[in-house]
């Protein structure tokens, strides 16, 4: 017994490194290569240059640019930074911290680079490796049943901002809503879960910014800032090569994916458990990130010198995510190699029937809400919504679609939709918007306001998750 907990103990750690912790690192280092050259006030700037329309600015940051930072890096910059852009520009903190918190939401699922739908799917496949076609099918799963927050909350956001344009503000969430939707669905369907975020964040830029030019009012005023393309492009530089690589290294384009996937591929033997942990060195998207990362680095005029020293900095401002998430992937190891998580899965079905679909995304709201982290909260639970799902004999079709696979990662796709409404709430996450809003002390107040939002989130969730079915 103790050489297996011991050895369950290692697959965890092994499996928190690779990549789960690579491509933590690597986001981080992304977003701190635009701070070190400054291009991310260039960023910045050219938001606040669009338009003069509150609602539209502040869907724009919170929407769309909170949306890019959480696909490319999460970890609490997407509450962050527009929570400081809405602040500096004069709205009140308070205001600032929840749509901050209330768009930091759906692209959590998807954040740094597909990180929490990758794991959930690795947790629950039988190698310990999902299939591409599983990792597709969970992400569109995942999508569908968030699709209705994709339009409530943009307009939630916009009614927070501005009362008084019920309609003007519907027209907006519907236009940026779908658009969102349906381009992340054919990127979560067709090329995983590492660029539904990121793309969709892409689009939904687009579509605000194409609503602002063509319907919102003018500025009145003549010396409004304008950016050549070529600082466009070097303000970019670091998100749009790591777009490319990402793209290029995927399902974009199966011979270079299946060459990565076939060559330098490490194989770790564990002989008390009788599996093999497998790692791909050139097939994994931290690699993607880093060199994304590092040449658009280059172009913004940063050394390979200083672009180490900013590596090697994230690297030890990272060592207590690094012994959370070994401690919480280890756990899960743990509990699943002991039979713990089937006798939970017995006891919730015992509890709640053929109800439970209805209250799996709790499960995983739970799971963000304690660890603050919804990759965390797919490697606590992902085997338990799995077991749950055997044990109701969900192994048919959802009725979505139709898709293969069935309800099984129907219900686990419930975890992630779930663990992204809990992101609204989570100390982790109130803590950062109280930070950024320079707020100390009302992080209960800050909660309090969020609650309700989280609340509806959580059961709209439930309701897809439950008719789905």
């Amino acid at each position: 017994m103790i050489a297996l907990t011991g050895w369950a103990v290692v697959e965890g750690i092994l499996k928190a490194v690779f990549p789960i912790l690579i491509i933590i690192l690597m986001a981080i280092y992304s977003y701190n290569i635009l701070v070190e050259s400054k291009q991310i006030e260039v960023i910045k700037r050219q938001f606040t240059s669009i338009t003069d329309d509150k609602g539209l600015l502040v869907l724009l940051l919170v929407w769309g640019f909170g949306g890019l930072l959480e696909g490319m890096a999460g970890f609490g910059t997407a509450v962050a930074i527009p929570a400081a852009i809405l602040i500096g520009l004069g709205f009140k903190p308070m205001f600032s911290a929840l749509v901050s918190l209330i768009g930091n939401t759906v692209a959590t699922g998807f954040g740094a680079v597909g990180v929490p739908v990758t794991t959930l799917c690795n947790e629950v496949a039988e190698s310990g490796s999902a299939s591409a076609a599983q990792i597709c099918e969970t992400s569109a799963f995942a999508i569908i049943q968030l699709s209705p927050l994709f339009i409530i909350l943009p307009f939630i956001i916009l009614t927070l901002t501005d009362k008084h344009n019920l309609i003007k503000n519907l027209i907006i969430a519907l236009w940026v809503g779908v658009i969102s939707v349906v381009v992340q669905f054919v990127c979560g369907y067709y090329l995983g879960s590492e660029t539904p975020a990121i793309i969709g964040s892409l689009a939904a830029i687009i579509a605000i910014i194409t609503y602002a030019k063509v319907f919102a009012r003018k500025s009145k005023v003549q010396d409004r800032e304008t950016f050549t393309l070529a600082e466009s492009l070097k303000a970019w530089s670091v998100y749009l090569f790591i777009l490319i690589f990402i793209l290029v290294s995927g399902a974009l384009c199966p011979p270079v994916n299946a060459f990565l996937k076939s060559h330098l591929v490490s194989e770790v033997h564990l002989p008390v458990l009788d599996s093999t942990f497998k790692f791909g060195w050139i097939s994994n998207a931290g690699l993607m990130l880093f060199l994304g990362a590092t040449i658009g680095g280059l172009i913004q005029g940063l050394s390979l010198k200083r672009l180490m020293v900013i590596l090697a900095r994230t690297t030890v401002n990272l060592r207590k995510t690094v012994v959370t998430i070994c401690s919480l992937i280890a756990l899960a190891s743990v509990m699943n190699y002991s039979g713990m998580i089937t006798s939970i899965a017995s006891g919730l079905v015992a509890v709640t029937g053929d109800f439970y679909p209805l209250v799996a995304p709790m499960i995983g709201a739970i799971g963000t809400f304690v660890t603050g982290s919804d990759t965390s909260s797919n490697i606590l639970f992902a085997k338990l919504q799995a077991h749950v799902a055997n044990q109701l004999g969900m192994t048919g079709q959802s009725t979505f679609f139709g898709m293969e696979g069935g309800q099984e990662n129907w219900l686990v796709a419930a975890n992630t939709t779930g663990a992204t409404g809990g992101k609204m709430i989570s100390p982790q996450s109130i803590a950062i918007a109280t930070a950024a809003c320079d707020m100390e002390g009302k992080d209960g107040e800050i909660l309090r306001s969020a609650i309700p939002y989280a609340l509806l989130y959580i059961v709209l969730g439930g309701l897809m998750v439950y008719f789905g079915c």
